[in-house]
């Protein structure tokens, strides 16, 4: 007879190891441009390259960044902390060695709240835990030919362009327990450092990465299961998909009494399954040792005030805000703060005095859609929050219609200006002179006596027609609340 333990659901244990690249003009240790895209091995120098007699020094804005990125995750910043050099060998590792943070980082013990949300499913906040972050330099590219990966090609390029580039590494605790919630925490932490300026978090560049790590086991009690490395995740989807498969896989061969081996795989996107790319290597494997060439890091209480003082309101308090003090739905609320300058934007307009509900719908719809066909940002959008504001005030307070402001907002977005300059300029206003309406709907009845016959005799769904032919007369500009109160009137013979 199968005991208790067996009977329980299996449970995956998830963390993320996120490699953010930070976005400083020079290198983590060296002036050597950080310029995304040039000439191959164009950004490099003596210290990139580790040659003899060359010193390492530490970039101060690398620093900067790394701290206020760790304060936005809510981590302890270490008074005193040091590097380390992680020893391996790859091509790309010009050293040979990379210069790392190992025991000593510059932050340890924080937290975020992830708001996970799901078609079909009830939305959730979560708080995932964050054991550390710390800072290192990257390692260059390899450019495989003949084949998009290693196996296949006939041989291989190296790039040192990318090579000491400050990165600041996250690492999760072992916190989340499906795909979606591991796409949220690493869509999450990208939202924070874009909102910092502290990094592009261009995935499709580099400038964010995630390694996955994936156990399971049965319950919430048992012992972690085998952990598996899943490298170099570079989009929010592959995170979800990838971990959804390969808890189906360990899932799978647990019950068939297969083991599951500590390695690393990597996602094939083409064929929507994880493979093995080698084993994985512990802390030991890489020999670790204070770098002699850095001294110790200090982070004065002063330097972190003066920092501190310095950071945004983050994503999740905006998120809070809207919903509680703007009355807006957490979907409305997410939308807006996905990107720093949208919520800017969206700010600004109601300061201006715009309804908050009335400007979230303009500006996710028709100014969110324009922004991204158009490849602008909201930041160089030539209608400006305040001409917005205006003519969001103008529909609200029943001196234009909402059609009319869609007549007129594709010119506002090509060129900016004042809505209500071109309402009047153009005779746009709504017409809501009550004598005004009456007299064009006596109009429209005589002019249709079998409809107006047809309305009293039961179909009733012909006020619909007279709506139309009245706004078709007024150019829309009719006042629809008082139109259909004086049509009603009206057409039951009042």
């Amino acid at each position: 007879m199968a005991d208790a333990a067996t009977q329980l659901p299996w449970e995956a244990v998830i963390g993320l190891e996120t490699h953010v690249q930070l976005g400083t003009d020079s290198k983590i240790f060296t002036a050597a441009s950080t310029t995304f895209g040039d000439e191959p091995n164009t950004h490099i120098d003596p210290v990139v390259c580790g040659l003899p007699g060359t010193l390492p020094v530490l970039n101060q804005k690398v620093l900067e960044y790394a701290v206020k990125a760790a304060m936005a995750l809510n981590l302890n910043i270490a008074e005193h902390s040091k590097f380390d050099r992680k020893q391996y060998f790859y091509p790309d590792l010009p050293k040979n060695y990379q210069i790392s943070q190992f025991d000593q980082p510059i932050a340890e013990e924080g937290w975020i709240e992830v708001e996970v949300a799901e078609k079909g499913k009830d939305t959730y906040l979560k708080t995932i835990g964050i054991e550390r972050l710390h800072m290192e330099e990257d390692a260059g590219k390899l450019v495989h030919a003949g084949s998009d990966r290693l196996a296949g090609s006939t041989h291989s390029l190296v790039d040192y362009n990318r090579a000491g580039v400050a990165l600041a590494e996250i690492v999760s605790k072992p916190d989340l327990r499906t795909g979606r919630e591991a796409a949220e925490y690493a869509s999450e932490i990208r939202r924070i450092m874009r909102y910092l300026g502290v990094s592009d978090g261009n995935m499709q560049e580099g400038s964010l990465r995630c390694d996955v790590n994936i156990s399971v086991r049965r319950g919430p009690d048992a012992p972690f299961g085998t952990k598996v490395e899943i490298k170099n995740m570079n989009s929010f989807s592959a995170i979800q998909k990838a971990v959804d498969y390969e808890i189906k896989r360990q899932v799978k061969a647990y019950e068939a009494g297969e083991p599951v081996v500590q390695e690393t795989r990597l996602w094939d996107e083409g064929k929507q399954l994880t493979k093995s790319m080698r084993s994985k290597e512990g802390a030991s494997d890489y020999r670790y040792f204070p770098d002699p060439d850095l001294g110790p890091i200090e982070v004065s209480a002063e330097q972190r005030e003066g920092w501190r003082a310095e950071l945004p309101e983050l994503p999740a308090a905006k998120r809070h805000r809207y919903a509680d003090d703007l009355g807006l739905s957490q979907y409305d609320a997410r939308v807006l703060t996905d990107e720093r300058q949208m919520a800017d934007y969206f700010e600004a307009v109601v300061t201006a005095g715009a309804d908050a509900k009335l400007s979230a719908n303009w500006i996710t719809g028709d100014l969110a859609a324009y922004v991204n066909s158009n490849r602008l940002s909201f930041a160089a959008l030539p209608f400006r929050p305040e001409q917005l504001s205006e003519m969001v005030q103008l529909i609200d307070g029943g001196k234009i219609s909402g059609k009319i402001a869609k007549e007129i907002l594709p010119e506002l977005l090509e060129k900016g200006g004042s809505p209500k300059a071109i309402v009047d300029e153009r005779g746009l206003g709504m017409i809501s002179d009550p004598a005004a309406i009456e007299a064009i709907v006596d109009e429209l009845l005589g002019a249709h006596p079998e409809e107006v016959e047809a309305f009293r005799g039961g179909k009733t769904k012909l006020q619909g027609f007279f709506v139309g032919q009245l706004m078709k007369k007024t150019g829309g500009k009719a006042d629809p609340k008082l139109a259909n109160q004086i049509l009603s009137q009206k057409l039951k013979g009042g």
